[in-house]
């Protein structure tokens, strides 16, 4: 089977560094997405509008590396503990494929790039190419009763994010939001723990440097 992208995803982070580890997590981030030339129909389309959320079936594209190992070391067991590859959603696959539910905010349907999707809580990079994309059917994808695996045993503590007045004019409000909850989710690696390290994270045209004391982000420019 050959596939080919159908669209590429536009999003605030041109580097993987700072995403969110899902999708959903950050339900105010804001993200596109834009139909390569062949696939800008609107009939395509059609019908989309009545659906609340989408996945997107998309490729880890920044990998620099494929899968070499039948196991990997999650992030959210702190980087130390293996699982198997099939028991997670390592970007590190034997096929690169990553799979994400995403809100859709609207639909634009004219535009000089064709109809773009505009959607929030994506987990995805910018420019990253999109291979297919179903609706979401909540009476056969939502299972609330579902056993999680090894994520039951572990908490989602969020840091309390500082920006300062300055750093915050540079952002709307909905922009702020976003870059306020990313941060909160902590994008250092898990077995980092120095309150003096500066961390760079490039988020929608801007680098943000920012360090963690315990449990506080303190953006410093």
């Amino acid at each position: 089977m050959e596939i080919q992208p159908i669209a590429t995803f536009h999003s605030p982070f041109p580097t993987k560094f700072g995403i969110p580890k899902q999708s959903g997590l950050v339900q105010e981030l804001q993200g596109e997405v834009v139909f390569e030339p062949a696939f800008r129909n609107v009939d395509s389309l059609r019908g989309m509008e009545e659906f609340d959320y989408i996945w997107l079936i998309w490729e880890f594209s920044a990998n620099k590396h494929g899968a070499n190992s039948p196991v990997v070391r999650p992030p959210v067991l702190g980087g130390n503990e293996r699982m198997g590859v099939f028991a997670t959603r390592s970007p590190y696959r034997p096929n690169p494929l990553g799979l994400s539910v995403v809100k859709i905010d609207r639909i634009e349907w004219e535009s000089p790039r064709g109809p773009i999707i505009h959607v929030l809580g994506a987990d995805l990079m910018d420019g990253t190419p999109i291979y297919d994309i179903k609706p979401y059917l909540p009476y056969a994808d939502a299972h609330p009763e579902a056993r999680g695996g090894f994520t039951d045993r572990r908490s989602w503590p969020r840091l309390t994010v500082h920006l300062s007045s300055s750093v915050a004019s540079l952002f709307d409000d909905d922009e702020r939001a976003a870059l306020s909850q990313t941060l909160a989710l902590d994008p250092r690696p898990h077995y980092h723990d120095d309150p003096n390290k500066v961390y760079g994270m490039l988020f929608d045209g801007h680098d943000i440097h920012f360090r963690v004391e315990g449990k506080d982000l303190f953006v410093i420019d």
